[in-house]
Order: C-alpha cells, then sequence, then structure tokens
C-alpha cells in the first residue's frame, strides 16, 4: 500500500502572553488506508477524525505545544488509543494548556517514527518553541515544519519562549540541508519548497 499525505484545515484560537487571536490550522495525517499518523492536533478532534477515515492512529506528533498545535492531543488520545508524542523542551508550553496530564513520549532530535513503511525523521528546530521539530520523509520528497518555516520565512518569534536567532539558525542547520525540491507542509498557510525558501531568513 502506498504512504499518502491526507490535508484539511481546522479553525479556532490561539492564545498566548494575554492575548488571544482567531486561527487556521492545517491538518496534516501520514500513512496508507490501515494506519496513519496524525501531525499536531489543533482544534477539533472531529475535523482530525474524519481526515483519518477510520485507519488505526499509530501516533500523535506534536511539532510544538501552542495550544493550537496541542489543544486537543489529551482528547484525540482518548478516541484513537494513540500516544502522544512531544520534545520535552516545551513542556513549559504544553503545561499551559495541559496543566493536569502529560505526553507519552519525548522525541529526540534523529529519531525515525515509521508509519506504512516509511520514516519520519526528527529534527529539532527550536526557536519559535524550544521543542519545536520538524518531521522529514524522505520517501515523500516532503517536510512537516510546523511553526517553523513557512512560506516567506520564518516563524514568529515575538512571543514568550521564542527566539528569532534560535529559528534562523535551525532552519539553517537542519532544514537548508535538505533538497531544494522537498516540499514544505506548514503549521499554517500554503506549502512552499525548501529552495524558495533559502533567501527568505532575512
Amino acid at each position: 500500500m502506498t504512504v499518502r499525505v491526507d490535508h484539511a484545515v481546522s479553525s479556532g484560537t490561539f492564545s498566548l502572553d494575554g492575548e488571544t487571536h482567531q486561527v487556521d490550522n492545517n491538518l496534516w495525517v501520514v500513512g496508507d488506508d490501515e494506519e496513519c499518523i496524525v501531525i499536531d492536533a489543533p482544534h477539533s478532534v472531529d475535523d482530525i477524525l474524519a481526515l483519518v477515515a477510520g485507519r488505526s492512529v499509530k501516533a500523535i506528533i506534536c511539532t510544538h505545544a501552542h495550544d493550537d498545535h496541542v489543544r486537543v492531543a489529551p482528547a484525540l488520545r482518548v478516541a484513537t488509543g494513540a500516544p502522544i508524542l512531544l520534545h520535552p523542551d516545551d513542556r513549559p508550553l504544553w503545561e499551559l494548556t495541559h496543566p493536569d496530564e502529560l505526553w507519552d513520549a519525548d522525541l529526540e532530535d534523529g529519531q525515525t517514527i515509521k508509519v506504512a513503511g516509511a520514516g519520519l525523521k526528527v529534527l529539532h528546530t527550536p526557536g519559535h518553541a524550544p521543542g519545536g521539530i520538524c518531521l522529514y520523509v524522505h520517501d515523500l520528497d516532503c517536510v512537516f515544519t510546523g511553526d517553523t518555516l513557512f512560506q516567506g520565512g520564518p516563524g514568529a518569534t515575538g512571543r514568550s519562549f521564542s527566539d528569532e536567532h534560535q529559528i534562523k539558525d535551525s532552519i539553517r542547520t537542519q532544514l537548508l540541508r535538505l533538497p531544494d525540491e522537498t516540499v514544505v507542509h506548514t503549521g499554517h498557510g500554503p506549502d512552499t519548497t525548501i529552495g524558495a525558501e533559502r533567501d527568505n531568513l532575512g
């Protein structure tokens, strides 16, 4: 069976530092007809389950712990039985949204998570958040960047737990080593490519 990427958009809010904004989040599911991995769990369990479409969920991987990426992760865990995976450096952010429950397993830079015969390689990319990660899928020539890299450049770094110098360094050392044709699936907004973003670090 062929591994593929399924995509939808879910709408809700993002809150940090006393501000709340309306946001549209990309939903990404990687897998085949039998099993899949969910990347981030933003606003609606129902929206995510519609994209899963009855498949076995092997893991819920969080690119970082801002509330618009993990808000329904515990509820999705209950609905699917899948473990939540997060980089431990994002614990302070996670606890802002979920002070009374934890994720199930830590993500580490360089580890590979398998689904449907494909490997999702974890790239630790701090800057937007301390535990920010990207997921590179060599078999699909794509990388899921969460809020680390967008069409037009790096993710935002003007809030708590973020660092502009660090995010640019993460992009240079982790993402710009990937082939130019690698498709970038972002946490918000349209796709881009690594090649298209090489000159957008500013």
